[in-house]
């Protein structure tokens, strides 16, 4: 599977007065606000913060989504007007999809259901191995819709967040990724998940946000970034935690954790990390059981 998307795309299609087309960069002011104040009226009937800091911050971030070569983008129109949108990231043989984002005032019209069918008649067409998503775990309504199109409960998750721990342990080293280290991130993450992450460990190289730690001379675990658009992947909890511990800066957002692992979210909340609200990590076709421990990003 290629990192990048292929250009052709599904017909424009018409559904209960809707019609859903490929997104277009000068959509973002509309799919932006739209994502935003969905999110906001749903965070705020839980009394949970919302990820991104404004509407404005919102649009900026789906102006870069819409430009991106490795994601495919789907919007929804009604009366000439969009009124939701969708999006399929391409990262090797996984996709990844989100934001899934309906006005408000259109929620009743089933539009996210055809928009979430939408870009999984793509994900199939392009000859995916899986898909997944991460959705709001107090969210019954996505939750319901997802797995009634077939995702499964992979991971339940947290929200974590805090400020930066500054430990250092003997024996492990943590430092900058080079390229030359892709190949070895690329055979670690495999070993754990079965398969790789190469490009957005390429994005991570030119953003020189990738981290690696090692231990006896050999890369045990990374990290592209420690917040929701990055993961980490790693041999054991304490390679992990190596990481966690010499990370420089904690995204705004926080970061996930996966609940499961009992042991790490014990360690990160006795360092004074704390809990803000539970996700859920969803999957359909491949998914292997992990092998490791690791970090999911708000994609998967």
């Amino acid at each position: 599977m290629s990192n990048k998307i292929e250009t052709a795309s599904l017909p424009i299609m018409k559904s209960t007065n809707f019609i859903l087309r490929k997104g277009r960069i000068e959509d973002a002011h509309d799919c932006g606000s739209i994502c935003y104040q969905a999110f906001k009226i749903l965070n705020d009937q839980h009394n949970y913060t919302i990820d991104w800091g404004s509407v404005e911050a919102t649009i900026e971030s789906f102006s870069s989504l819409l430009k991106r070569q490795n994601v495919y983008s789907v919007v929804a129109e009604l009366d000439g007007h969009i009124v939701g949108s969708n999006f399929l990231w391409s990262n090797g043989a996984i996709a990844g999809i989100g934001p899934l984002s309906v006005s408000p005032m259109r929620q009743e019209r089933s539009i996210g259901k055809h928009l979430m069918q939408y870009v999984l008649d793509y994900a199939r067409q392009q000859e995916f191995a899986g898909v997944r998503l991460v959705q709001a775990a107090y969210n019954s309504s996505s939750l319901s819709l997802y797995t009634k199109l077939g995702f499964h409960v992979r991971e339940p998750l947290v929200v974590l967040k805090g400020t930066t721990l500054q430990l250092e342990v003997l024996g492990y080293v943590v430092r900058t990724a080079t390229l030359a280290d892709i190949d070895i991130c690329n055979k670690l993450c495999f070993q754990v998940h079965g398969h790789v992450r190469h490009l957005e460990l390429l994005d991570a190289i030119e953003q020189q946000t990738l981290t690696v730690v090692e231990h006896n001379g050999n890369i045990t675990g990374y990290t592209t970034v420690l917040g929701f658009d990055g993961h980490a992947v790693a041999y054991s909890n304490q390679d992990l935690k190596v990481l966690l511990g010499a990370a420089t800066a904690i995204s705004e957002s926080g970061f996930l954790l996966p609940t499961r692992n009992t042991e790490l979210l014990r360690w990160c909340l006795e360092k004074g990390l704390h809990v803000i609200r539970p996700m859920t990590l969803m999957s359909m076709g491949l998914y292997n059981e992990p092998a490791g421990a690791f970090l999911p990003s708000i994609i998967y």
